[in-house]
């Protein structure tokens, strides 16, 4: 198991809860950059997760960039370059890890905290926590993209022109999350949601990730046929067979994904 300074990384069930706890904020330093991608860059490969859980310690998830370490990049030359790359390897890294990622918003989230949970696949928010982009407050600009892939064109605008908060009952109301819960049932939901995932064909779950993420922007005709090609690579598979098996047996299937 690998150690961590800024996070957490526990797995039981198949499932995997990241927690950040860089106090007091969850504010995205260097290292949690980089430790962000090496958990999830290590959970895409781990055959003993099959979902994961992404929360915070304390009472935000997490507050965007440590704005302390920008006077320390802005006049080094190559610093942005390898500041920018690397922060977008931290988003790459959530939408582009095999398995199912959900976000349990426990709290504030804010800049590349609030992009950080936009790129779970499911997103739960707790009713006191909210999503804001404030880059406009501090003379910077970014999240536009990841933003709109959740928010309408109008509500997407509102939020970053105006930095305004998006409360939990908002962002259910607009459909950028699944649920909104009570800070303390947040995390057990997320876990429990995640339970049920990895009970099903694991080989499947990931072929339906891979879709999401391949057919995005691709037309309806191209998107079907590469989802029905995932579909017919999967039959010839051991845990496809199972799950046939299995359903005409009346019995609960044991997968071993593969």
């Amino acid at each position: 198991m690998s150690s961590y300074e800024t996070l957490t990384l526990e797995v039981a069930d198949y499932v995997a809860t990241v927690t950040l706890n860089r106090p007091p904020v969850n504010a995205m330093n260097l290292a949690m950059r980089q430790e962000i991608v090496r958990a999830f860059d290590e959970l895409h490969d781990r055959e003993d997760v099959r979902a994961v859980v992404l929360t915070a310690q304390g009472k935000a998830f997490c507050a965007g960039a440590d704005l302390k370490e920008r006077p320390n990049i802005a006049g080094e030359p190559g610093a942005y370059p390898r500041h920018n790359r690397l922060t977008r390897a931290v988003f790459d890294s959530v939408m582009e890890c095999g398995k199912p990622v959900i976000a349990a918003v426990n709290g504030l989230g804010i800049g590349a905290g609030c992009v950080l949970a936009l790129c779970a696949d499911i997103i739960l928010v707790a009713e006191d926590s909210y999503l804001a982009m404030t880059e406009v407050d501090v003379g910077l600009a970014g999240g536009v993209r990841h933003v709109l892939r959740h928010l309408g064109q109008s509500d997407a605008r509102l939020m970053i022109y105006t930095a305004r908060r998006f409360s939990g009952p908002d962002l259910l109301r607009m459909g950028a999350a699944s649920l909104c819960l009570p800070r303390d049932a947040l995390l057990a939901e997320a876990q429990k949601i995640g339970r049920e995932i990895a009970g099903k064909v694991p080989l499947a779950v990931q072929a339906a990730k891979k879709s999401f993420q391949v057919t995005e922007y691709m037309p309806l005709h191209e998107g079907y046929r590469f989802e029905q090609s995932q579909t017919v690579a999967l039959a010839s598979t051991e845990d496809t067979q199972e799950a046939w098996k299995a359903f005409a047996e009346k019995r609960k299937p044991v997968f071993k994904g593969r």
